[in-house]
């Protein structure tokens, strides 16, 4: 009996997280529009899962301040705050550069394989690629970065404000210059990363925060 209890366990929570990251995705690139409903049993039988796996992908969904719940009313998309950019920069500012950082002293064999593969990728991108592989490829990018810095309350933390700023970033992509610009520019980064280059990396993924949310400023 305990083994059967366990086994439905995790498949529940692998269920529930691959429910999560289809929605997390969804929402994060504005697939389902600020504001707007979820509607549980369409997504749940659309991901071919059950309601309890939707309900804890929901509620992880509402700790990323993704999903807002209302009682009686339903679960809804958050809306997309462009003041909220500020508070998101102060944070990024400070905590990019320690991910930096910590990933340029991991030697781990696989971490380095996997930021190589992301550096051959960048270097010969397809600028022709359609907009939502571009995104998908510079958050998985990012991803990967805070995994490498070995710190996992560092990269929750990290990957829930690149969420949010992927939200405010898909509100005026189409005002900004071509997305595969900006991805290009982690060329530098990932190259001092890999050379162990702890200061560099720093002072580039700064700079990066700092272009990228003048950028999003400076869009009509």
């Amino acid at each position: 009996m305990p083994t059967e209890f366990s086994s439905t366990i995790t498949e529940q929570g692998s269920m529930a997280d691959r429910a999560y990251a289809a929605l997390r995705d969804r929402l994060m690139l504005l697939e389902i529009a600020p504001t707007h409903p979820i509607h549980e049993p369409q997504l749940a039988e659309e991901l071919g899962i059950g309601r309890t796996p939707m309900r804890e992908a929901l509620k992880r969904l509402e700790t990323d301040h993704l999903v807002v719940s209302y009682p009686r009313r339903g679960t809804f998309a958050t809306a997309v705050d462009f003041h909220e950019l500020n508070y998101i920069s102060e944070m990024r500012q400070v905590l990019e550069p320690v991910a930096a950082r910590n990933a340029a002293a991991n030697r781990d064999p696989e971490i380095r394989a996997q930021l190589n593969g992301y550096l051959a990728r960048i270097d010969s991108l397809d600028p022709a690629l359609d907009q939502r592989s571009l995104l998908l490829l510079d958050i998985q990018m990012h991803r990967l970065i805070y995994k490498a810095a070995g710190n996992k309350h560092l990269e929750e933390t990290l990957v829930r404000l690149d969420n949010l700023v992927t939200r405010i970033w898909c509100l005026v992509i189409d005002q900004m210059p071509p997305i595969a610009e900006h991805i290009k520019e982690h060329s530098a980064l990932l190259r001092a990363i890999l050379d162990g280059d702890a200061d560099l990396a720093a002072k580039l993924v700064t700079e990066h925060v700092a272009h990228f949310e003048q950028a999003l400023r400076s869009a009509p």
